[in-house]
């Protein structure tokens, strides 16, 4: 039994998994033959456990890091995995498919699975890259954010569950019009509403019975838009970062980055720059909010204070095979990943290649220690920070 930070870090790539004890980096655990999809993530359970989707054997993987067995359930899922989601019990489970290693969207395939029980059923709903939020509240509702043509479809949970064999097709119960650009989504268990990323501004839904309700739309305040959304569980706030500047890839140099904070609890909306380059997804410490920005004059790690949004900027070592000018910043190159607890100081960043994490200490911005892997970790690796009851688990969206 462990109950200091633990470090999941998972070489998709490779299909090799490993967890680290942190700051001292030795293992405590040890996935091999095993291909996290990266694009699904990582889904926080209550009790320390994880959530994830093997791409290769079609699994949904229940692992108990802070337990004896690392692997304590393994239930199939169609594949490939696009988004994974729980209700706030963290006990019903919607796995959405997308395009894996395709050029475009061919698989309609739904999984929806109860963790108690290990049952689980496979049904057909549109083709595309649905985002997937699951309700409670009664009976808990899978809600599928569609694209083009844009739409929130409900379906209840349990009568997906209790579909016949053989993938068949179901029709949602109800749904709520959405821009056909969505991408990015939230759920917040307090209040019981979704959030869905548009260029418009992110969609507000709550559920009424077994149906949806919209509710004003957030806009982003500048011109720009997220592509990601995230909730910070310890201060009720949705987070994303805007991405503005020139639409080609190949001049993604320029693009500009805009920390987006919106408190859920006063309505304000705060914007922080983050400089130029390529800036996605972050992660959430106890006290700070982690962001990596690449950019062929050097990559950083951005550290803003939750008291006050002040930006600490740490510089990164340089990645051999990382992002250049001229070409775009996710073909053939090797990117970053981070990550963090709510109940801790540790932020994690593994770049890709090199097989190591740098893991800093949120307080001082310094490198605590470098943590050397056996697997190389392209593409940067998945890497998910967690304590035992670090209330994670409030963000029920696989990230």
């Amino acid at each position: 039994m462990t109950a200091g930070p633990l470090l999941l870090v998972s070489d998709h790539v490779a299909g090799a998994g490993r967890v680290l004890s942190v700051p001292d980096g030795p293992g405590t655990g040890r996935l091999t033959g095993r291909h996290l999809s990266e694009h699904a993530g990582f889904l926080a359970l209550p009790g320390g456990r994880i959530a994830c989707v093997d791409d290769r054997r079609g699994e949904l993987l229940v692992l108990a890091p802070f337990a004896g067995e690392l692997v304590e359930a393994a239930i199939p899922v169609a594949v490939p995995a696009e988004h994974l989601a729980a209700d706030p019990s963290g006990r019903w489970v919607a796995v959405t498919t997308g395009l894996g290693r395709n050029d475009e969207p061919w698989s309609d395939l739904l999984t929806v699975v109860d963790l108690t029980t290990g049952d689980a059923a496979r049904t057909r709903t549109r083709v595309g890259e649905p985002g997937v939020t699951v309700l409670g509240g009664g009976d808990p509702l899978v809600v599928l954010r569609h694209r083009e043509p844009g739409a929130l479809a409900v379906h209840r949970h349990a009568d997906l569950l209790g579909t016949p064999p053989g993938c068949p097709p179901v029709t949602p119960h109800a749904s709520l019009p959405l821009p056909d650009d969505g991408h990015g989504d939230a759920h917040d268990p307090a209040s019981g509403r979704l959030f869905a990323a548009t260029g418009e501004g992110v969609y507000v839904a709550r559920r009424d019975g077994d149906a949806l309700v919209a509710e004003p739309v957030i806009p982003w305040g500048a011109p720009a838009r997220g592509w990601y959304l995230r909730l910070d569980t310890r201060r009720r706030a949705l987070w994303s970062t805007l991405r503005g500047g020139p639409s080609d890839p190949l001049r993604w140099p320029s693009w500009t980055n805009q920390a987006w904070r919106h408190d859920l609890e006063t309505g304000r909306t705060t914007l922080t720059d983050l400089g130029p380059g390529l800036v996605f997804r972050l992660a959430l410490a106890r006290d700070h909010t982690a962001f990596t920005r690449i950019h062929p004059d050097g990559d950083e790690l951005i550290l803003l204070a939750a008291d006050d949004g002040t930006a600490h900027r740490v510089p990164l070592p340089a990645m051999d095979g990382a992002p250049r000018r001229g070409g775009t910043p996710w073909e053939g190159v090797q990117r970053r990943a981070v990550a963090a607890s709510p109940a801790a100081d540790w932020v994690a960043v593994p770049p890709g290649g090199p097989g190591e994490v740098h893991l800093f200490d949120a307080r001082t911005g310094g490198e605590a220690a470098r943590i050397e892997l056996d697997t190389p970790l392209r593409h940067g690796g998945h890497v998910l920070l967690r304590t035992r009851d670090d209330g994670a688990e409030g963000d029920p969206v696989g990230r």
